[in-house]
């Protein structure tokens, strides 16, 4: 746990913009795939038909569209963010290990390929944090000062 609090030590220190921009967009890029999934009701029917258990495909296909759908924009904006990819990363995982590993990282469909690297990214945010240029990191700027205010009026009572 010291090293996460290392990096973001570093990250408030440093603000790289770039760090924030790719944040940004991975959470669109998200909030566009669950836009894809529920667009593609063909590839869902074809997933409840070849599942041994039809209710649990599709209270999975359910999440993973809910999931992606909210958690992409808060991912975006630096909302919660540790906590919207937390909900990411089991579906990126299932999607990595179980459901495109016949496919290469070169073929002519590149899903595991773009699902490894939504899958690295996500790790990557979930420890480096929500970044410089997020709502998160403002909340938190307005927490510190409203602690600041409370202490210096606690401090002049006394």
């Amino acid at each position: 746990m010291q090293w996460v609090q290392q990096v973001d030590k570093w990250q408030r220190k440093h603000h790289p913009m770039v760090y924030d921009i790719g944040r940004a967009v991975l959470g669109l890029f998200i909030f566009y795939k669950g836009v894809t999934f529920i667009s593609d009701t063909s590839g869902l029917a074809q997933i409840l038909e070849n599942s041994q258990f039809q209710f649990v495909a599709l209270g999975l296909a359910h999440y993973v569209a809910f999931a992606h759908l909210v958690g992409g924009p808060l991912i975006a904006m630096g909302l919660i963010t540790r906590v919207a990819i937390g909900f990411q990363l089991p579906i990126l995982f299932g999607a990595v290990f179980f459901f495109n590993q016949d496919q290469g990282f070169f073929s002519v469909n590149p899903q595991f390929g773009i699902s490894l690297v939504t899958l690295l990214a996500l790790i990557v945010y979930f420890i480096g944090g929500p970044g410089y240029y997020s709502v998160d990191h403002k909340f938190r700027k307005v927490e510190k000062q409203e602690k600041r205010q409370r202490r210096k009026r606690l401090e002049a009572l006394h």
